[in-house]
């Protein structure tokens, strides 16, 4: 695959960012939302693991020099999660919540659109939105 160039990176995050801003509602809000960067949380005072927090992270758009970074904190919370999620996305997972985002093809945003509404729903269940 040829390096991609800035222009390629800033479309990635873009249609990223089409596909998380819905999600932007009730007590979900970014804390950053500047070119390049974009995140989600849920501010909400909740107890994770025994320790009372005034908000959960969801998820966030970073771009990278190489990739634009997805950071998707359901997978974290709940790695097995990742069964559920679409093999093809899950190969692009580095790390234990990092996606490195190389493409915008269609298949691949239907497959974090479809993680994004697992997370969501996940996170209601747990009582964090």
């Amino acid at each position: 695959m040829a390096k991609l160039t800035q222009e390629d990176l800033l479309n990635i995050f873009n249609e990223l960012k089409k596909i998380i801003s819905p999600y932007r509602k009730g007590n979900m809000h970014p804390r950053i939302d500047i070119q390049g960067k974009y995140d989600l949380w849920a501010e909400k005072e909740v107890e994770v693991e025994g320790r009372k927090m005034d908000a959960v992270y969801f998820c966030g758009l970073i771009i990278q020099s190489s990739y634009v970074g997805f950071y998707f904190m359901p997978v974290y919370a709940r790695p097995e999660m990742k069964a559920e999620l679409a093999p093809e996305l899950v190969k692009c997972l580095k790390g234990k919540s990092c996606f490195h985002m190389k493409t915008a093809d269609k298949e691949m945003m239907k497959h974090v659109k479809d993680a994004m509404k697992k997370g969501y729903d996940m996170y209601k269940k747990m009582g964090w939105y």
